[in-house]
């Protein structure tokens, strides 16, 4: 065997042992296969990602988001809008935790599938990955919303700056077929200091100049064209949507009457009374009634 048959050798089998590690090429994604995708990275990878189909999505409803009507309109109408080719916004969803901020986002993919929506949901940390999202899917027939779950930022992420681009400020206009909507408990989605005070000066006149790292705060927001702020729920807020999950579980009214006390506890112990506490009591209830 001559040094290069040696050599080709060697390599082949190097090259063997190295193919055996590696995970399978990402196949094309099959838009039909499914109405939600995640967007993935190979671990350490800093090649591109895929779309990586949700087999067994959020089957939530419109009907199952009780007590944020207001919020519930604004949302189904802008989207809407958007799955009829018609001009739509960006939506920011922002306040407090649990009141079904990414419940409504879910409940807009299952009202609108049939219409051609497609949800795709994005971490944080890929947020840089955004204008390889929009470009894999901007000439497709589908309206694609990019869902971005629990945003909030510190000082320097790449993440933000990624952000800010994709929704308004890059050379490229955003694709059509694409819109963002994101859920985060802060309304600026970065933390607020008292030294951000410091930047505001008054001038003679009375006009207001805010400071820079205040600017910087509310320039991502401001790209959002729609706002839906979510507050804590009232106590018989709370209980109605209780008594909505249980019916939903099979129990009768006698079992959901019973249930209130127990319910407001539940809700004490978990310092909330929020939706996401009233989905968990009503399943760990209703599981128990069944035993």
């Amino acid at each position: 065997m001559t040094p290069l048959e040696q050599f080709l050798h060697r390599a082949e089998a190097v090259l063997a042992r190295v193919e055996a590690v590696l995970p399978p090429a990402p196949r094309e994604s099959d838009f039909k296969q499914a109405f939600a995708f995640r967007w993935r990275r190979r671990p350490g990878s800093t090649g591109g990602g895929w779309l990586q189909p949700v087999r067994h999505a959020s089957t939530i409803g419109f009907d199952d988001l009780q007590h944020v009507e207001l919020q519930k309109r604004a949302i189904e109408q802008n989207t809407r809008q958007f799955v009829a080719r018609r001009p739509a916004n960006n939506v920011l969803l922002t306040g407090a935790r649990g009141t079904g901020k990414s419940s409504l986002i879910k409940a807009c993919l299952n009202g609108f599938a049939e219409q051609g929506l497609r949800l795709i949901e994005v971490d944080k940390a890929d947020l840089a990955d955004l204008p390889d999202i929009v470009d894999l899917v901007a000439s497709r027939p589908e309206r694609f919303v990019i869902f971005c779950d629990d945003l909030s930022f510190e000082e320097g992420e790449a993440g933000y700056k990624a952000l800010k681009v994709a929704l308004d400020g890059s050379v490229a206009t955003q694709s059509d077929n694409v819109l963002i909507y994101a859920t985060s408990n802060r309304r600026h989605l970065m933390p607020e200091k008292m030294s951000d005070n410091t930047g505001y000066r008054h001038a003679d006149d009375g006009e207001l100049h805010p400071g820079e790292a205040v600017e910087e705060k509310i320039s991502l927001s401001e790209r959002f064209g729609v706002w839906l702020s979510f507050y804590p729920f009232k106590q018989d807020d709370y209980l109605g949507i209780v008594a909505h999950w249980l019916a939903s579980f099979g129990c009768t009214p006698e079992q959901i009457e019973m249930a209130r006390g127990e319910a407001l506890q539940w809700a004490l112990g978990r310092g909330s009374r929020s939706g996401r506490v009233a989905w968990q009591f009503a399943k760990d209830y209703a599981g128990k009634l069944a035993m």
